[in-house]
Parts: C-alpha cells; structure tokens; sequence
C-alpha cells in the first residue's frame, strides 16, 4: 500500500464513518478502484478504526468526561444508566462479533454487487427517517437493545452504521440531537474492544505489507476527516437533512450494481 493510496482510504474511513453512507461498503469500493492489494490487512483497519475513535473522543470530550465522573461516582444516577444503555447496545455486536467472525469476515470479498444492494437497504432506511416524527421520548433500555441490533446489522459492507442506529432511534420517536450523541457514542465500545481482542490475540503480529509512513498517512487522514465529518454530522442530523443522503446511498449502491 503507498502513502497516496492510505491517504485517500483514510478519508475515505473518516468520512463514511460517521456520515450514513457505510464506511465498509465505501471501504470495499475504494479498495477495488485504486486495486490496492490485500485489502483485508488488519493492522490498517486497528489504525484508522482507531483514528476515527479518537475523533469521536475529541468531539464529544465534555459528553464522556460528565459520564465518566458520573460512573465513578458510584451511584445509580443519570450518567450511569446512560452508560449502562451503552453497554447494552454494543451486546448484539459483541454476540456477532465472537461468535460469527468468521461468516461476517467471509462478506468483505470486494463483491461490488452485494455491496451495492446494502447500500440501497441503507437508503431505504433513511428513506424511512423523512416521514419521522420526533417525539422527545428518551433513550430506554428495550431502545438501546433495538438500536443495538441495528448496529450489528451494520457489520454488513454497505450498511451504515450510523444511519441505520441514527434511522432506528429516529423511527423510535427520538430526539434528533440525543441520537446522533448516543449513535456516535456507542461504537466506541465496540471498535475499542474489537481492536483490543485482535492485538491481545496476536492477530496483527505477523503484519509487514504495510509500512510506517502509509500508517501515519492514513491515520491522520482518518482523524481530520473523522473529526469535520463528526462535527458535521450532528448538525445535519439536528436539522433532518438525511435524506439527501438516501438519495446518495440509492445513487452510489446503483453504480455499484451495474459495476459489479
């Protein structure tokens, strides 16, 4: 992999990741436009999956330190719950993630067809979220269980992630603004330990295509583009600007098709 090459990839991640277009099914475009070979390395997905945690980190720093003196108080109070509900939504992941790695794995083959045909369920979706309507209700326990599961659906190339939990809550009768926080919150816990169990069980060791500068390269790529794209995101979602984004998903997943 060059530098050019992680460069445009690392955008490519920090961008989709947090906008509702599937960073994974942009990934496996990306990766059969600019013929980068091995595509499937793990080390620079850990490196700018964790560029794009740091972003996340950095835009919501106030949100996760109130939280984080909130738990540490030992109490059973608002801050709690509210992580509690995180953790609770990153169980349908973790379940998939542990015991179906190897099926989940087996769909990022650069199939531009399948790829292209999540994208248009991704579009459908937020499709769905124009005809939303707020209605103020907080985040619950069974919420934070069905938006979970709408996170492991996004394992899938071409199914957003934070379009499909962002879609989910909104469908729910969510605050438009508590779920772009909760959306981009809760994937912390699932990237973060995701990465953890792949470097403890030595799955990266024997990693050498890459090499430092392309890693460098992508990660801070990765982080910028994560960190306008986070901040861009919760305004857009604020305003309920999504389906224009289905319009794009529906576009892109065509071209995918007929390319394919």
């Amino acid at each position: 992999m060059t530098a050019l090459q992680a460069f445009l990839l690392g955008i490519i991640q920090g961008l989709t990741e947090f906008l509702p277009v599937s960073s994974s099914g942009h990934l496996e475009i990306g990766h059969e436009l600019l013929g980068v070979e091995g595509h499937n390395n793990l080390l620079f997905a850990v490196v700018v999956h964790g560029a794009t945690v740091l972003s996340t980190l950095v835009v919501f720093r106030k949100d996760i330190l109130s939280l984080l003196k909130g738990l540490f108080a030992f109490q059973w109070n608002e801050e709690t719950r509210y992580v509690s509900y995180l953790l609770l939504s990153a169980i349908p992941v973790g379940v998939l993630g542990v015991l179906f790695k190897d099926q989940v794995e087996a769909l990022f083959t650069g199939n531009l067809v399948f790829v292209g045909a999540m994208l248009l369920v991704t579009a459908l979706l937020l499709s769905f979220t124009y005809f939303a309507k707020s209605r103020e209700k907080k985040i619950g326990w069974l919420d934070a269980l069905i938006i979970g599961v709408a996170q492991a659906m996004a394992v899938m190339p071409g199914i957003s992630r934070s379009g499909s939990t962002i879609a989910t809550g909104l469908l729910l009768g969510k605050k438009r603004e508590d779920m772009a926080r909760f959306s981009f919150l809760m994937v912390l816990i699932p990237i973060l330990g995701a990465n953890f169990l792949d470097i403890v069980g030595g799955e990266i060791s024997a990693e050498s295509s890459i090499g430092v500068l392309p890693l460098a390269v992508g990660f801070v790529a990765a982080f910028v583009s994560g960190l306008l794209a986070c901040s861009w995101m919760i305004k857009i979602v604020k305003k309920g600007k999504l389906i224009y984004f289905a319009a794009y998903c529906l576009l892109i997943g065509l071209i995918a098709i007929f390319a394919g």
